[in-house]
């Protein structure tokens, strides 16, 4: 069984502007690169939303591979709402406020 995934609106933002931001870059296939990190990490999510490690009492983190975020989430009884896009170099619990 899978779970449908649900962006809180700022996650979904801050998605967007890394995606802009590695597109931007010089290498080629970066930004196609980091969405499909995402991507991966979130049928993985859908698929076992415990999967990844607690940070509190029901929100969950999931570290990307070779880029410096953790998607930030809150597995629920019908579906994974995704809290945060979150830099890791960023206040760690400037997202505490959403849900």
């Amino acid at each position: 069984m899978t779970f449908p995934v649900i962006f809180h609106a700022l996650a979904e933002r801050e998605l967007n502007d890394a995606a802009a931001y590695y597109y931007a870059q010089e290498r080629p296939g970066l930004g196609e690169a980091f969405l499909a990190e995402v991507e991966r990490v979130l049928g993985l999510l859908s698929e076992k939303p415990l999967a990844g490690t607690a940070v509190r009492e029901d929100i969950r983190q999931w570290r990307l591979r070779r880029f410096p975020y953790a998607i930030i989430y809150r597995p629920r009884e019908d579906h994974v709402r995704i809290l945060a896009l979150a830099a890791h170099k960023r206040r760690p619990t400037y997202w505490h406020g959403r849900s």
